[in-house]
C-alpha cells in the first residue's frame, strides 16, 4: 500500500514531461504564447509585469476553488492506482476479442496492401475521430442523465478555471472516461489488426497522437483559464476554442449542456448543442441553480453519492 502511495506521488512531476498529460510542460509554455495576443487586445499596461499579472492573477491562483483542484489532482492520481488498477477495461483484451469475432464472422482477410504511410494515417486519423466523438457522447450522457450529472457536476463546480480544473473529477466520472478510452482504443485497434495485419502504429509527436498533441499544443490548456481566446466563427464551426469551453462552464443557464465537444465542434452542430464564441459576452464561472454546494474536498467526494441516489428516489415518487 505503502509502495502505490509513494509511486503515484512521484509520479505527480512527470505529468509536466509527459505528453500526453495536458499540463505537459510544451503545451504550458504554448498556452503562454497564445496568450500574448489576447494580452495586447485586452491590457492598457504592456509590459512584462503586467503580463505576468494577467496571467496569474492571485484571485484566480488561490482561489479557495483553485486549491481544491490542486489537492484533487493529487488525491485523484492515489485513488486512482488504488481503486482503477484492479477493475478498469484494458485494451488489449478488447482489441484481441473484436479481432476474432470479425474473423470467426467474416473470415480471415488478407491485409491491405497499402502503403505504410497510408495505413499509418488512416488508423492514427480513426483513432483521433472515434476518440473524440466518444468524448463528446460520453461528455452528453454525463449531463443528461441526472444519476450522472451529479457526479459531472463536480467539475462544473468549479467558480473559477485554471489549467488545473481537467483535474477537478469525481472518481466515478474518472472510471467512466477510462473505460471509454479502453473500449474506444480497442475497437479502432481490434479493426485495424483485421483489415491490416499486426504492423499496426500511429504518427505521434513525442509519444502522443500527433492531432492530439496538436490539439493540446493550440490552446488547450486556456480552455480552463480566464483568457479569452476565439478562433472565429468559421474556424470556431470545426474546431472548439478555448473561448468556447469557457461558455460550457458559464453559470449562465442559457449556456448549460452546449459546447460539449474536445476538440471537435461538428459534434456539437450535429446534437444542437453548439454555441459560437462571439454570440456571447461576459462570463462568471459555475453550476449556476445546480450548485451542490461543493464547498470541501469531502462534499466533493461524497455528496455526489448522496444527490444521485435522491434521483432514483424522485423518480420513484413520480
Amino acid at each position: 500500500m505503502l509502495d502505490i502511495l509513494s509511486k503515484s506521488l512521484l509520479e505527480l512531476p512527470y505529468y509536466f514531461t509527459d505528453a500526453n498529460k495536458r499540463i505537459f510542460a510544451i503545451y504550458l509554455i504554448s498556452a503562454i504564447t497564445l496568450s500574448i495576443p489576447v494580452f495586447i487586445k485586452v491590457s492598457k499596461i504592456k509590459t512584462l509585469p503586467a503580463f505576468f499579472r494577467y496571467l496569474l492573477p492571485k484571485e484566480i491562483w488561490l482561489h479557495e476553488s483553485a486549491k481544491q483542484d490542486y489537492k484533487l489532482w493529487i488525491i485523484n492520481k492515489i485513488l486512482k492506482a488504488f481503486l482503477f488498477a484492479p477493475i478498469v477495461l484494458t485494451m488489449v483484451p478488447i482489441a484481441l476479442g473484436l479481432s476474432d469475432l470479425l474473423e470467426s464472422s467474416f473470415g480471415k482477410l488478407e491485409p491491405f496492401t497499402l502503403p505504410n504511410w497510408t495505413i499509418i494515417g488512416i488508423f492514427t486519423t480513426a483513432l483521433f475521430l472515434v476518440d473524440d466523438f466518444t468524448r463528446f457522447l460520453l461528455h452528453w450522457i454525463l449531463h443528461k442523465v441526472p444519476f450522472l450529472w451529479e457526479f459531472h457536476k463536480v467539475h462544473h463546480s468549479a467558480k473559477v478555471l485554471t489549467p488545473f480544473t481537467i483535474y477537478r473529477s469525481h472518481p466515478v466520472e474518472s472510471y467512466l472516461y477510462a473505460c471509454r478510452m479502453a473500449i474506444v482504443q480497442g475497437v479502432v485497434v481490434g479493426f485495424g489488426y483485421y483489415l491490416f495485419g499486426a504492423t499496426l502504429s500511429m504518427y505521434d509527436i513525442l509519444g502522443a497522437n500527433v492531432f492530439v498533441f496538436l490539439f493540446n499544443f493550440f490552446g488547450s490548456n486556456l480552455r480552463h483559464s480566464h483568457v479569452w481566446l476565439s478562433w472565429g466563427d468559421k474556424i470556431e464551426s470545426v474546431f472548439i476554442s478555448p473561448a468556447q469551453h469557457q461558455i460550457h462552464h458559464s453559470d449562465n443557464p442559457v449556456h448549460f449542456d452546449k459546447n460539449l465537444g474536445a476538440a471537435l465542434a461538428i459534434w456539437d452542430r450535429l446534437f444542437g448543442t453548439y454555441i459560437k464564441a462571439s454570440k456571447v459576452g461576459k462570463l462568471s464561472f459555475g453550476a449556476g441553480q445546480y450548485d451542490a454546494g461543493h464547498n470541501s474536498i469531502l462534499a466533493i467526494y461524497v455528496k455526489p453519492f448522496i444527490m444521485a441516489l435522491k434521483t432514483f428516489k424522485l423518480k420513484s415518487h413520480k
